[in-house]
């Protein structure tokens, strides 16, 4: 029996079917986000998962001063005034009752279930079978896991470093991992002589730090959550927050109240981007609630930079008509380089290829336009639908073209906003998680603890995941996260995986990376954030997190962890590293480990802007981190200016038969985690293998509604397949599709990046569909599973 240390936490087995896609239910799209159902999904998820005691108690401190941080996006909450009694929103809500769960995975769960058996199963029924109890281990040939100790676990981690080579160890993060657990895990590595230190990011904002560093000096945001509600126009491009980060509609509610104005720019026209019923309000319970965009343009994927190249023509050619109009002529000539440059390559534009490239009529872009210039103070907020394709980088710079065009840094309401995903995925890069560390960051570690850090970059997730298949990766590490489900190119990612010596999971649930596993994996069983981290002699530790504002505030859990048998994030990694280097080692891994004030001490010394950490830290409303473009109008660029830059035009052009595939989120999901089943501000229920496409391609393809098909994506010669999806007529932008992510990730070609940051080109597949055969389907049936994995030639 899995010992609990408190009555309220009685673990039970799940109940509950695996998807099966025969059950899509399919309605129509709603038109608002949010109200009333919003609140009866959260309570109703806490309460399957948790139970009424630990669902109010950790409902009650989420996103609170010196609570707990909420597990699911990086939103940020008020400094600046009084926060609400309710500071999470629907999403927040299921992040919690997931991790919150007193559903738990004991050794017998293991012991019932083959890795067999498990290759069949989903991420959601995975995941729902709820919380790992004990560390596990498996070794080549065997067929289950089986329960392990602490002391061996960490003894076999060591063994497996020690015997190979810094170069073919890697250690990936995920976006849950928190600052001071950020920074012991990547003091690990450098220590051990390796920058292979992926991390989500890779996979989502890398894009936007690779165009903003070079730009403007900084990788981050340059905006508060004050700057978004005094805004007078802002653009929300790429992104859909009211699934993902349901939080903002509440700030762009404010905006608009203000008299700002919103532009939303996506290929679907999301229930969030349309209006808002917010819970805490008698309007958004029980009336029509607030409307979000002022204007939406239906672009189509890929289309942004040419929109932003014909927005920055406009801009040029309305300051000509009107000097002093439009430019902020002393901030461009003061702050600024390459502007010449720029305004030669704006003076013309090819319309006719515009439309063809956007899918927007010229009237409408120019009415964005006119918006555009009479504002003075814009911001520009974009997510995943501008990162994740090949000219991603050229595009996010165009947006910087325009902000600077206007002075849009350094003053009330304007600014870059990149919304980052997961909770603490900034602080990570942040506190050092970085496969392209900088030299100054370094020097000050190797500084600080007496070590040599390697200068040579390390593996990112993509080639990360290219090495894993070549055979050079022998020891992989997963702080958190789902390498094998969240990375592109399945089929490889799975076989890399399994080719890997050791594979070490420090996770609280299973999921799908644990089942395709390396010849030896290792489940190292840790604590959530709610959960209470008590077991050090100086009493009951807290974590830090930073949002996607640059603010650093504290988190700390109350709730009674499921077991006895958990360990915290920074105990996990110090044990590691006492049984890689032994007991001399330089570092004195127990005292960070047993006082997180000792880690936060050590990272002030050598994060920038961490100065004094531990008495900032415990304000409760947090620090914020410098950010010169924001504080006074500086960029930490080599020569101390801002840069405009110029890039040819470029879009998503298909083959003759093909569409363009996107990849998205349900609203029943956080990245590879489901809640459910429920996509319902979509109309879709039930299932999860389904292609939205407008209706009038679908007659052009010759299929019918809900039918059912195979999916096959081409690029550089290759094709490769996903089977039995259902497609349903949706209106998405004519000529572009969408799918479900990981379900459509064994579409995307590894080599299918963004050129300069090389994240996955989810939004970028060229897809055609192909009918399902009478053979394939009786074959499907008989095994009883759907095949997760691509077939490439």
């Amino acid at each position: 029996m899995t010992k609990v240390r408190d009555e309220s936490v009685r673990g039970h087995a799940a109940q509950f079917e695996d998807i099966d896609e025969d059950s899509l239910q399919v309605t129509e799209p709603k038109a608002y986000a949010a109200g009333l159902k919003a609140v009866e999904v959260s309570f109703s998820r806490g309460m399957a998962q948790g139970g009424l005691s630990r669902t109010v108690r950790s409902m009650y401190r989420v996103n609170q001063p010196q609570g707990v941080d909420c597990p699911g996006c990086a939103w940020p909450e008020p400094t600046e005034t009084k926060r609400k009694p309710v500071e999470f929103c629907e999403n927040g809500a299921k992040a919690l009752a997931e991790e919150s769960t007193t559903r738990v995975v004991t050794p017998q769960w293991w012991a019932e279930h083959s890795i067999a058996e498990l290759e069949t199963k989903t991420e959601y029924w995975l995941g729902q079978s709820g919380r790992i109890t004990h560390p596990m281990v498996i070794h080549a040939g065997e067929t289950h896991y089986r329960p392990i100790s602490w002391a061996e676990a960490f003894e076999t981690i060591g063994a497996n470093v020690r015997a190979t080579t810094p170069e073919r160890c890697m250690f990936y993060t995920s976006g849950r991992t928190a600052n001071e657990t950020a920074f012991l895990y990547q003091l690990l590595a450098r220590s051990l002589g390796t920058n292979n230190l992926p991390d989500c990011s890779n996979m989502c904002h890398e894009s936007s730090g690779t165009a903003l560093n070079p730009t403007i000096g900084i990788g981050k945001g340059t905006v508060s959550l004050k700057d978004i509600e005094e805004s007078e126009l802002i653009f929300v491009v790429g992104q859909n927050p009211g699934t993902n980060h349901p939080r903002m509609l509440g700030s762009l509610a404010q905006a608009r109240k203000n008299g700002g104005k919103v532009v939303s720019v996506n290929p679907l026209p999301e229930a969030g981007l349309l209006r808002f019923k917010d819970p805490q309000t008698p309007k958004g319970l029980v009336g029509e609630g607030e409307r979000i965009s002022d204007e939406f343009l239906q672009i189509k994927v890929g289309g942004d930079q040419a929109l932003f190249q014909a927005l920055g023509h406009l801009l040029l050619r309305k300051e000509q008509e009107h000097p002093g109009s439009v430019v902020d002529r002393e901030f461009v000539e003061s702050k600024t380089k390459g502007f010449a440059e720029y305004s030669r390559a704006r003076a013309t534009l090819d319309w006719a290829e515009t439309e063809q490239a956007t899918g927007l009529q010229r009237a409408e872009i120019e009415h964005i336009a006119e918006l555009l210039a009479a504002s003075k103070a814009t911001i520009f907020c974009w997510a995943l639908g501008l990162t994740q394709q090949p000219h991603s980088v050229d595009t996010i710079k165009e947006i910087v073209n325009l902000l600077l065009l206007q002075g849009n840094f350094g003053k009330p309401g304007a600014g870059a906003c990149p919304v980052r995903g997961h909770s603490n995925v900034q602080g990570d890069r942040t506190f050092g998680i970085w496969e392209r560390p900088t030299e100054p960051f370094l020097s000050r570690l190797d500084t600080e603890f007496g070590i040599r850090s390697p200068r040579a970059h390390g593996y990112d997730s993509t080639n990360g995941m290219s090495a894993m298949d070549s055979g050079d990766v022998d020891v992989f590490v997963s702080m958190g996260g789902n390498l094998a489900a969240a990375n592109s190119d399945t089929a490889v990612m799975e076989a890399g995986l399994k080719r890997t010596g050791l594979t070490v999971h420090i996770s609280t649930k299973p999921n799908r990376s644990h089942v395709v596993h390396g010849q030896t994996s290792i489940i190292l069983p840790t604590l959530g954030r709610s959960d209470r981290d008590d077991k050090h002699s100086g009493g009951a530790q807290f974590l830090s997190v930073e949002n996607s504002m640059s603010v650093v505030s504290s988190t700390r859990g109350r709730l009674e962890p499921v077991s006895d048998h958990l360990l915290a994030e920074p105990v996990i990694i110090a044990r590691m590293a006492e049984a890689i280097f032994g007991p001399d080692h330089v570092v004195d891994w127990q005292a960070m480990a047993e006082d997180y004030d000792v880690i936060r001490d050590h990272a002030s010394r050598v994060v920038e802007g961490t100065e004094d950490f531990n008495r900032r830290i415990r304000d409760k409303m947090g620090f914020v981190l410098p950010n010169p473009p924001r504080d006074h109008r500086s960029f930490a660029t080599a020569d101390g200016k801002a840069g405009f830059t110029v890039r040819a035009l470029e879009y998503l052009t298909p083959p003759p038969g093909h569409l363009v595939l996107q990849t998205m989120r349900s609203h029943d999901q956080y990245n590879t985690t489901f809640y459910g089943l429920d996509d319902r501000y979509r109309g879709i229920s039930g299932g999860r293998r389904v292609i939205l496409i407008h209706p009038e391609d679908l007659s052009e393809t010759g299929f019918a509604d809900r039918e059912l098909v195979d999916v096959v994506s081409v690029f550089q010669g290759e094709e490769r397949r996903a089977e039995r999806f259902h497609l349903v007529a949706y209106p998405t932008a004519r000529g572009c599709v969408a799918a479900y992510y990981p379900e459509a990730n064994a579409l995307t070609h590894r080599n299918l990046v963004a050129r300069e940051s090389n994240t996955p080109g989810f939004k970028a597949m060229m897809v055609r569909f192909e009918a399902r055969s009478p053979e394939a389907d009786a074959q499907a049936a008989e095994s009883g599973r759907t095949r997760v994995e691509s077939t490439a030639p």
